[in-house]
């Protein structure tokens, strides 16, 4: 497997890592514990050192699961999880006024405290800020971390969804050790500042719905449907309508994939991996045979030519479709 490091105090990872709230949450039922327990564990063995969650996902389950998945094998894997909602508010309840964000210094310490018992370990690898809130100074929130750090509670800082001034406001209080924003073929907004930014500051990125909530998998038409338990529902980017208009991007990257020999995912990923060396997707999965495709995008080699054409093609189609309904919009790039 692959290795990348992420940031400039040495995060060392897989070059893939896997996105486990689709165990749990957001993509229909929960699936299977013992299943998922076994893929988790199947992943690592495969070579997969970084696994991503958080205390909203369930609320509380995912990490629960991710922590009895991983303890006995917590010196072989780097866990992130994610502070910065309200989970005494139903995550689940966003038609509505949408997700409580708290992310108050004393809130932080308490998010803390229950994500180590539940992932059953001493220390947090990784600890995500999920979304920005408007009502903490992101100074105050970078101190509140830089504490838990100090205390050897957490090793690294996080960023999920941040806008450029905030990363570089938090970073001077306490390293920001990577961000977490979606990026993909799909949603390509981080090239306009995020990535320079980054690479300015040494801070790696870790994009998540790699492959576009699957969109980019090339197994979705106009006419897929989702279950009301699938957060896809809800995304105007899942429409018949977008989906159908959409279609073009995942004909472009079937071309590709078939010149190849590789799937359409995992060009995506491989264009992804392509962009920067301090890149890491996410990709979530809940089969082994899909864990298994994602992980042969990294021996997928896009030349230059491949890229550029790859650029080329992508640049003449507009997506259709906002990414989130505009409550879950507003709480990004802030």
């Amino acid at each position: 497997m692959q290795k990348r490091i992420l940031g400039n105090n040495g995060l060392e990872v897989s070059a893939l890592g896997l996105g486990c709230m689709g165990m749990s949450f957001s993509y229909g039922p929960p699936k299977d514990k013992q299943e998922m327990i076994s893929l988790l564990r199947t992943a690592v063995e495969r070579g997969i050192t970084f696994f991503d969650t958080a205390e909203v996902y369930g609320p509380f389950t995912n990490e629960e699961l991710v922590g009895e998945a991983l303890s006995p094998l917590r010196d072989q894997v780097v866990i992130a999880t994610k502070f910065g909602f309200d989970t005494s508010v139903d995550p689940r309840a966003m038609k509505g006024v949408g997700p409580v964000l708290n992310s108050r210094p004393e809130h932080i310490r308490q998010v803390a405290e229950a994500s180590l018992k539940r992932l059953r370990t001493e220390v947090i690898d990784l600890f995500y800020q999920h979304r920005v809130d408007p009502d903490v100074p992101i100074e105050d929130v970078a101190g509140a971390v830089q504490e838990l750090i100090r205390e050897g509670k957490v090793k690294h800082f996080g960023l999920s969804e941040a806008g450029v001034q905030t990363i570089r406001r938090a970073h001077a209080v306490q390293p920001v050790t990577t961000v977490q924003n979606e990026y993909s073929l799909w949603f390509r907004r981080p090239e306009e500042g995020l990535l320079q930014t980054l690479e300015e500051l040494g801070i790696g990125l870790v994009p998540y719905s790699p492959l576009g909530k699957g969109f980019l998998t090339g197994k979705m038409n106009e006419k897929t449907s989702f279950d009301s338990t699938d957060f896809r529902s809800t995304l105007p980017r899942f429409t018949p309508e977008a989906l159908k208009a959409n279609q073009t991007l995942v004909d472009l990257l079937g071309r590709i994939a078939a010149e190849k020999n590789a799937s359409p995912a995992q060009v995506a990923l491989a264009w992804l991996l392509a962009q920067k060396p301090w890149i890491v997707p996410i990709p979530g999965t809940t089969k082994l045979e899909r864990l298994d495709e994602n992980i042969g995008a990294l021996a997928v080699e896009l030349s230059a030519d491949d890229l550029g054409k790859i650029d080329n093609a992508a640049a003449q189609i507009t997506v259709e479709g906002a990414r989130y309904p505009e409550k879950l919009e507003q709480m990004t790039g802030r």
